[in-house]
C-alpha cells in the first residue's frame, strides 16, 4: 500500500499524524488568492498529500506529493493551476482522491510521472537538435556485406547537404513536433520557386526524400521525439524532364580526337577517363576508383574490369567486360608498375582522381570572385560543343548499342540497371535480386564491343591487333 507524504517539515521522532497536524491547514480558495511575499507551500489537512505553492507574482499550483514504492523517494505530480472559475480547491482534491484511488489498485504513478518528463524532454528537441543526431547515425560505421565498415547511409553526406541547405534554414529553429505538412510543402514551393538559389524540382525533391526519412526515423520506437512524420500527403511536385542530351557521330568525332590534343589545359588521365566512360558504360564514381587489382586478363580474350559493390549505386558487384578499346584506354593510363589507380590524381599521387574531375574538366571552373567567369575554360567550350556531362556519355554508348541492333535487356546489364521486361514479358523483381546471380557476360561482351567497333568507325581508329596482325 502507499503511503502518503504531505508536508515539509520533520520531528527526529515524529510520526506522520504529528507532521500533519502541525504542518498542515484546510485549504480554502480565499487562502489562494492571498499574496505572499516569498514562496510558501501550504499542504491540506482534508486531502493528505494535496499542496498549493504560492509565488509572489500571485500564482497558486497545486501538486499532490506521495511515495513511490519502488525507490522510496516523494515525487511531486502537477494538477494545474488555481483559478476561480475552472480549477479551484474542491477540484484539486477530488483530483487527489482519485489519484489515491489508483494507487490503492496497485498501479504505479511514478514510473507514469518518470514517462511524462522524459516524453516530454523528447519531444521539446528542435529541427536542428534532430538533424545533428541523424547526421551522426548515418555516418556511424557499420559492417556491411563486403565485410568492410563503412557509414551506415555512404551517401550521408548529400543527405546530410539536404537537411542543411534547406530544412534547417528554415524550420531549424522550430519545435520537431510543431511541424506540419505545410511548413514542409510551403518549403518545397519556396525551393521550386527559386527562394534557395536557382529554380529546381530536383532540389525539392530531394529535400522531401531528406526530411522525410528524418521525420520517419524521429517517430521511430525508442526515439519518439515526433508522433509522426508531416511529410505524407503532400502536392505532388511537377514532373522532371529526363536528360535527353545525346552526342551525334560528328561531335564523338570532335571530342574523341579533341581529347588527344596537347595544347588543352586539363590533364591526360581525366581525358583518358572520359574516353572510358564513353566506351565501358560505367559510372563516374565506378571507374574513377579503378585499381590495378581489379582489372583481370588484360593480355587474353576476356580482358574484365571488377567494380566492387562499395562504388556500385545499387550495392552490388559489377563485372564489367573490357573491350580492346578499353584496354588500350587503361595501358595508356598505367605509367608505370607502381601505380596502383588507373586514373591517378596528378594533385595526390597515390589517390584517384577527385568524383567531379570530369565532371568540371567538361564544363570548366568557374571564378569565384567574378561569377558567371570561368576560372578554367571547359573541354565543352574549348572544342565547340553544346556542353554535355559525363553521364550524357553513358546515354550516347546505349544509344550507339540500340541503334545497332542490341536487346534493351542487354544494354541495360551493361548500365547495371534492373531490367523488368524481356521480349514484353513481365519478369519478377525477386528473380533478379534472389534468383538469377547471372553476369550475363556474354551478351554484356557483345554489347561493349559492337559499341567499341562502332566507336572506332566513327572516329576512323584501327583496333590495335588489327594493326599488328596486319
Amino acid at each position: 500500500m502507499t503511503t502518503v507524504s504531505i508536508t515539509e517539515t520533520t520531528e527526529p521522532n515524529g510520526s506522520v499524524e504529528k507532521r500533519t497536524r502541525r504542518g498542515g491547514v484546510i485549504l480554502t480558495d480565499r487562502m489562494c488568492e492571498q499574496r505572499v511575499t516569498e514562496r510558501i507551500k501550504k499542504y491540506d489537512r482534508k486531502a493528505r498529500g494535496l499542496y498549493a505553492d504560492m509565488i509572489p507574482a500571485g500564482v497558486t499550483t497545486f501538486y499532490f506529493k506521495f511515495t513511490d514504492r519502488m525507490t522510496g523517494k516523494q515525487p511531486s505530480k502537477w494538477l494545474g493551476v488555481y483559478n476561480p472559475e475552472t480549477f479551484r480547491v474542491e477540484h484539486a482534491r477530488s483530483v487527489v482522491y482519485a489519484l489515491k484511488a489508483r494507487l490503492g489498485n496497485g498501479e504505479n504513478i511514478a514510473e507514469d510521472l518518470r514517462l511524462q518528463k522524459v516524453l516530454k524532454t523528447k519531444r521539446g528537441r528542435t529541427v536542428d537538435d534532430i538533424i545533428a543526431e541523424r547526421i551522426d547515425w548515418m555516418k556511424t560505421k557499420v559492417k556491411k556485406p563486403d565485410g568492410e565498415m563503412r557509414p551506415r547511409i555512404e551517401s550521408w553526406e548529400t543527405v546530410a547537404s539536404h537537411l542543411r541547405r534547406f530544412l534547417s534554414p528554415r524550420l531549424g529553429k522550430k519545435l520537431a513536433t510543431e511541424v506540419t505538412k505545410q511548413d514542409i510543402a510551403t518549403l518545397s514551393n519556396d525551393i521550386v520557386a527559386g527562394k534557395f538559389g536557382k529554380p529546381s524540382v530536383s532540389n525539392a525533391r530531394h529535400m522531401r526524400k531528406a526530411a522525410s526519412g528524418l521525420f520517419n526515423w524521429a517517430a521511430e520506437a525508442g526515439r519518439d521525439y515526433v508522433t509522426a512524420s508531416p511529410c505524407i500527403n503532400l502536392p505532388k511536385l511537377d514532373p522532371e524532364h529526363p536528360r535527353t542530351r545525346v552526342l551525334s557521330e560528328d561531335e564523338i568525332r570532335i571530342f574523341w580526337h579533341g581529347l588527344d590534343r596537347a595544347d588543352l589545359p586539363w590533364d591526360r588521365r581525366t581525358r583518358l577517363a572520359l574516353k572510358f566512360e564513353l566506351v565501358t558504360m560505367l559510372r563516374s564514381r565506378e571507374l574513377l576508383g579503378a585499381h590495378r587489382d581489379e582489372l583481370f586478363d588484360l593480355d587474353g580474350t576476356h580482358a574484365r574490369f571488377d567494380v566492387p559493390l562499395k562504388r556500385v549505386k545499387k550495392r552490388r558487384v559489377i563485372q564489367q567486360p573490357l573491350p580492346s578499346l578499353a584496354v588500350e584506354i587503361i595501358r595508356e593510363a598505367l605509367t608505370s608498375d607502381d601505380q596502383g589507380y588507373v586514373f591517378e590524381s596528378p594533385v595526390y599521387p597515390g589517390q584517384p582522381l577527385h568524383r567531379k574531375a570530369m565532371a568540371d574538366a567538361l564544363r570548366g571552373t568557374m571564378n569565384e570572385k567574378c561569377k558567371g567567369k570561368t576560372k578554367t575554360p571547359g573541354l565543352c567550350e574549348l572544342l565547340g560543343l553544346k556542353r554535355f556531362t559525363p553521364h550524357d556519355l553513358r546515354r550516347t554508348a546505349a544509344t550507339l548499342a540500340g541503334d545497332l541492333g542490341f536487346d534493351d535487356a542487354w544494354i541495360a546489364k551493361c548500365l547495371d540497371h534492373a531490367a523488368s521486361k524481356k521480349a514484353e514479358v513481365m519478369v519478377p523483381t525477386v528473380t533478379g535480386k534472389v534468383y538469377n546471380h547471372s553476369k550475363r557476360m556474354k551478351e554484356k561482351r557483345a554489347v561493349l564491343d559492337g559499341i567499341a567497333a562502332e566507336l572506332r568507325r566513327i572516329v576512323g581508329t584501327v583496333d590495335a591487333g588489327l594493326r599488328e596482325a596486319a
